[in-house]
Parts: structure tokens; C-alpha cells; sequence
């Protein structure tokens, strides 16, 4: 190893220790496995698995299934995968070995099929390693002749394990697949949606209930009394004069129901301050919400997104400033909708991106505002009340001066008490019925706008969860994306090396979080990040060779390659480090170089579903990041060198025979 290379373990490559990464947990049952579930569908949960890229948990799955006697050539096929896939020999079991013995003497017992014809492929290969590669002419004819499925299948599962000269014979094939999948199926404009979180449903500001309960149980009292008094200063009138009365009370009678009808338009429907819809909402420049982070996001995304969203020929800070009312009111309103559920701002995008789409709509067809002007009162309307009320009183006092003048004082007596009443009762009477209306015509309004919202966003929300569903890229397709990645890498470290198949002991990669990447995963699923770290280790008969390079899985692309050599005694010490708060870390010593810690998987308990279990989704992590096979390797000859290699190899197994 030469100074330049140690040199280099100072770099993220290398020294990849990084905080929790925050996850997207999709809601998906594609993996749930009733307890009480038939032998055939955990069969088939575990096929699901190991396509999937989840041998651990498949053959689980699949080995249970035969327990219970689900059987066949089919089964034993995609068992013996599920055994094989992404481990080595020397990632077998004493105890495994031997059911792969008994399942390859099992091959002759069954019937001819397709899945016999691919069991027995698949052991000839395994038998073809075990005596140094000679005789794979025959057998790479009879892989060649499988039906796709199969074919496919072998190559894909088999990939650690077949090496040497094998592997070089079935080389260009994988790695001619690879290319022709890495970028399919639209993988540049799909990815983003995986690590996208689903949307959170759509919600409004729900109505307040009416206060005008006090208002209803005085006013028929306070009515009564009014009716009362106006019906003693009508009578009063009468007598003292009925020609000039019947006038006074017609006049009386017309202004007050012309200043009924037109008061109620302006005084019973035009809300006062604190009584609009939005009034209730908390200001977003309250200082309590200002220390708040969730608000703090909220009122960022409203602001990008009015940016984005913006009309044509506004420039950014001129339609922010056009819009700070509006902003803040509905920063406001989503703030106070969602704080409680503790969300994440990711998950009501969608809303705030609808609401800033929203009202670019509607400035655009001249409505921006109407929800502010909708309920004021037109001046006609205003001056129409004011000379009503006017009226009203001079007809009044009218009535008043006629049923006072010239008569006795009792009558005049009752006369001014019955007008004093009349004003009294008549003010009361008004208020407490233009509250009532006022409330009802609140409460109906905001009813109305409440249907209307959530309509709107239910549309906007199913509208989105559909994109959504439909671009967001299958596990499956996750894992074959991944799959080519990792061909590729490959494929050009062995170019740069200028090294075959044939020049490799055994090889390993292990795949590590890239800083700042994200991550997402459905229920019962490992973890896959936007950005990765390949570590891949290369042994031959001179040492190692192990390169590092970061990925972008949304394109496939690559930067800050790390290469370095050492020999198989460099490698002094490997050290697995587990901490349920923080994560897996790798430590590895050379023997002339500082030690150099990876992360391999972060702790996952703070993201688990209820019906999850932290250890097996543990598991299912780290078998995913290749660190089960890696670390087996890594920590054997950092005990016992090259030799380790050479005793845990494929010529250390008797050949996998099956009887004719």
C-alpha cells in the first residue's frame, strides 16, 4: 500500500459515518403473512421475497411452506435460490449444506418439468465449481436452453457464488442484461417517487358552532315588550287623533320593514372583526408559532411554491408581496390543521402545492380576492338602511307628539313611557335578532366553504395519490435498477484492473447510505437510498483490491471514485460495532494505516410499524447491504489471511451429485 492510497481514507468514501437518516415507510401488504396464512401463500410471499432482493427473509418463507407440505419442482427451485442467493460457500452452514445435498438427490424423484430441468442446471453449476471449473461446457448448453424465467433466475441468484472461469463464460450475458435494464422502465423520471412520502388526507377548517344561543333565549322576551310598547303609543294616537295616526303608523310600519330587510344585508351577514372563517386560524407572525418548526416549514413551502406557482409576468418578490395576506392566512390554517398529527411539511406538500396553484388560478380569472370582498355591503344598501332608521324615528316622534298634545297628563305620561319603551325594547329587539342572523349566516357560510374545501383538496389529494401510485417504481424494479448498478461498477473495476473472472478468488460489495441521501422502504422491507456508497473488495491470489465510489440512484450515475490495494496480512483487524440508537458501523485496521469506520445500516427502531419487529427488520438490512456475506469474509481473513480463503473455497465442497 503506498502513501497516496492511505492517504485517501480520509475521504466520505471511506470514512462513511453519517447521522440517522430520516425514511419513507410506504403502506404496502405486499410481504404480510397472516399467522394463520396457507402453506401456498407463504410460498408465495417468499418467491415475492427473493425477488425482491430479500433472500434471508425468503427462505424463511419458502422453508416453512415445504414444512407444512407444500412441495414440488417449482418450490425446490426457488428454495435452492433462496439458499444461494448473495452468499458465497463459505456463507453455508454445516446444517445447510446437507439440505442442499438431500434436496439434489430429491431431483430425481420428481416428474419431468421445466422446474426439474432448471434444479438440475442449477446443481450441475454448484457441482462444476467444486471440481475447479472443468467440464462447464455441457452445462452452460443446458443453462442456455432453459425457458427465460429460469435462466434469468439462475444467473441473477447465482451471482456471488459462481466465479472463476464460469463466471467469465456467463460475463458478457449478465453484463449485457444489465445495461440494456439499468436505465428501463423510465428509472429517471419513476425514482423520485419511491422516496416520496405518501400524502396526509385532505383537511379544512371545519365550522365553529353558533353563539347566539343567549341572543335567542332574550330576545322573544324583549320582542314581546317592544310589541307591547309600540302597540300602546299606536293606540294612544289613535285616540287623540286616528286620521293623522293611521298615517304616522303606515309610515312607521314601511320604514321599519325597509329598514329591516336592508339592516340585515349590512349588519346581520357582514362579519365583524373575529367573526370571518379565517379569524380563528392563528397568525403565522404570532411570536409562539414563530419558534415553532413545523410552521417555520410550512410558511417556506407556501413561499417556494407561490415562487414556482407563480402568474405570468410577476417576478418572484413582486406576487410574494402581492400574496403576504393571503400566504400568511393559509400558512396559518395548514399550520394549525396538521401541528397536531406530527408530520413531517413532505406529507401536506401536496396541499400547500395545490393552494399556491390555487390561487395563481384565480388571480388569473379575477377571483383572488373575492373571499375577502364577497360578504361587504354595497353603499346603496347602507344609505337605503340609514334614511329608513331616519324615517323610522321621525315617525316616531310623530306618533308621539299626536298622542301627547293636547291630551291629559296621565295620557301623555303613557305616551312618552310607551315611546321610551318602544326605543328601548326596539334596540334590544334588533341587536339580539341581527345577532342571531349574524351567527346563522356565519355558521351557514362557513358550512358552505367547508364543503366546498374539502371537496376541492379531496379531489387535489386522490388526484396526486394516483400520480403517485402509478409513477412510484415496484420493489422489483427497485432491486433490478440496483442490480445493473452494481453489474456495472463491476464490470469497470475489473476493466481498470485489467483483471477476468478467472484472476478472482472470490469478490464481495457492500452497500453503505451516501450522506444526506434519503431513504424509503415499504413494511417489512429493507431500506433503499437515493444516493449509495459501493464498497466493493476484489481478492486475488496477490491481495486485495477494494474500490469505493458514490452513487446517484436516480440516474445511475457516479462520482468520487476511491481506489486502494493491500496485501491479505495488511488486514489486521475487522470490528462490527452495533448501537440500537445510532446503527451497524464496519471498522477495519490495516496494518500501516489509520482504522477506518463505515456505516452499514442505521437504527431503525424509531421507524418501525407497530406490527414490525426491530430485529428481524434488522436482518433483512443488513443481508440487503451485502454486510453478512462482507463482514464473514472480511473478519475470516483478517483472522487467518489468504488461507482462510483457501479452506472455506468451493473446491473445499464435495461435488453436489444427483443421481441418476
Amino acid at each position: 500500500m503506498n502513501h497516496d492510497d492511505s492517504a485517501q481514507y480520509s475521504s466520505a468514501a471511506y470514512n462513511s459515518t453519517i447521522g440517522i437518516h430520516a425514511g419513507v415507510v410506504h403502506d404496502s401488504n405486499v410481504y404480510f403473512v397472516h399467522p394463520d396464512a396457507s402453506p401456498q401463500e407463504k410460498y408465495r410471499v417468499g418467491v415475492r421475497l427473493l425477488e425482491d432482493g430479500v433472500p434471508s427473509r425468503a427462505r424463511e418463507m419458502i422453508t416453512d411452506a415445504i414444512a407444512h407440505g407444500y412441495d414440488g419442482t417449482e418450490v425446490r427451485f426457488h428454495w435452492v435460490l433462496a439458499m444461494l442467493s448473495a452468499r458465497t460457500h463459505h456463507d453455508l452452514t454445516t446444517e445447510e449444506v446437507g439440505q442442499l445435498r438431500y434436496a439434489a438427490r430429491l431431483v430425481r424423484d420428481f416428474a419431468e418439468d421445466e422446474w426439474t430441468g432448471a434444479l438440475r442446471v442449477t446443481f450441475d453449476l454448484l457441482a462444476v465449481l467444486s471440481t475447479a471449473g472443468s467440464g462447464a461446457g455441457p452445462v452452460l448448453k443446458q443453462l442456455q436452453d432453459l425457458p427465460f424465467r429460469q435462466h434469468d433466475a439462475i444467473l441473477r441468484h447465482l451471482d456471488v457464488i459462481l466465479t472463476g472461469g464460469l463466471k467469465d463464460d456467463l460475463w458478457a450475458e449478465t453484463l449485457g442484461r444489465a445495461t440494456a435494464e439499468r436505465r428501463g422502465n423510465d428509472r429517471a423520471k419513476r425514482v423520485w417517487a419511491y422516496f416520496t412520502p405518501d400524502p396526509i388526507r385532505a383537511r379544512a377548517v371545519r365550522p365553529r358552532p353558533s353563539t347566539a344561543a343567549a341572543a335567542k333565549a332574550a330576545l322573544p322576551v324583549q320582542a314581546i315588550l317592544f310589541a307591547i310598547s309600540s302597540a300602546l303609543l299606536g293606540v294612544l294616537a289613535l285616540i287623540a287623533n286616528p286620521a293623522q295616526a293611521v298615517v304616522e303608523l303606515a309610515v312607521a310600519l314601511g320604514a321599519g320593514l325597509t329598514a329591516a330587510r336592508f339592516g340585515v344585508r349590512w349588519w346581520g351577514q357582514e362579519p365583524r372583526p373575529g367573526f370571518g372563517a379565517e379569524d380563528h386560524v392563528q397568525d403565522p407572525r404570532d411570536p409562539d408559532l414563530a419558534e415553532d418548526g413545523f410552521t417555520k416549514s410550512v410558511r417556506r413551502s407556501f413561499d417556494h411554491y407561490f415562487i414556482v406557482r407563480r402568474p405570468h409576468g410577476f417576478t418572484s418578490d413582486a406576487w410574494l408581496g402581492h400574496t403576504v395576506q393571503i400566504r400568511g392566512s393559509l400558512a396559518a390554517e395548514i399550520a394549525d390543521l396538521y401541528r397536531e398529527t406530527r408530520i413531517g411539511v413532505e406529507r401536506v406538500e401536496w396541499l400547500i402545492r395545490y393552494l399556491a396553484e390555487d390561487a395563481r388560478d384565480r388571480y388569473n380569472n379575477g377571483t383572488l380576492s373575492d373571499r375577502y370582498r364577497r360578504d361587504r355591503t354595497s353603499g346603496r344598501t347602507k344609505a337605503l338602511t340609514v334614511v329608513a332608521f331616519a324615517v323610522l324615528g321621525a315617525a316616531a316622534l310623530a306618533g308621539f307628539g299626536t298622542a301627547a298634545v293636547n291630551a291629559a297628563q296621565p295620557r301623555s305620561l303613557w305616551a312618552f313611557l310607551a315611546l321610551l319603551g318602544a326605543a328601548w325594547s326596539g334596540h334590544a329587539t334588533a341587536s339580539r335578532w341581527l345577532e342571531v342572523r349574524r351567527e346563522e349566516h356565519r355558521v351557514h357560510r362557513e358550512t358552505q366553504e367547508y364543503s366546498e374545501h374539502v371537496a376541492e383538496r379531496q379531489i387535489a389529494y386522490h388526484r396526486w395519490k394516483s400520480f403517485l401510485d402509478a409513477t412510484r417504481p415496484s420493489e422489483l424494479e427497485m432491486e433490478t435498477w440496483l442490480i445493473c448498478d452494481k453489474t456495472s461498477f463491476v464490470d469497470e473495476a475489473l476493466r481498470h484492473h485489467r483483471l477476468t473472472w478467472r484472476d478472482l478468488i472470490t469478490h464481495t460489495i457492500l452497500m453503505t447510505p451516501s450522506p444526506s441521501s434519503k431513504r424509503g422502504r415499504v413494511r417489512r422491507g429493507p431500506w433503499r437510498y437515493s444516493r449509495y456508497v459501493f464498497h466493493l473488495f476484489l481478492f486475488t491470489q496477490d491481495g486485495i483490491r477494494e474500490i469505493s465510489s458514490e452513487f446517484d440512484f436516480f440516474d445511475g450515475t457516479r462520482k468520487n471514485e476511491q481506489r486502494i490495494n493491500y496485501r491479505f496480512d495488511a488486514l489486521t483487524s475487522v470490528q462490527v460495532t452495533e448501537n440500537a440508537d445510532v446503527g451497524y458501523d464496519l471498522e477495519l485496521v490495516l496494518a500501516n494505516g489509520p482504522a477506518r469506520k463505515i456505516r452499514v445500516k442505521d437504527a431503525d427502531a424509531h421507524q418501525l410499524a407497530p406490527t414490525e419487529n426491530s430485529q428481524e427488520i434488522s436482518e433483512i438490512n443488513l443481508s440487503a447491504a451485502g454486510s453478512t456475506h462482507t463482514f464473514r469474509l472480511l473478519e475470516g481473513i483478517a483472522a487467518d489471511g489468504k488461507s482462510w480463503i483457501e479452506r472455506h473455497g468451493p473446491d473445499s465442497l464435495a461435488p453436489f451429485q444427483i443421481a441418476d
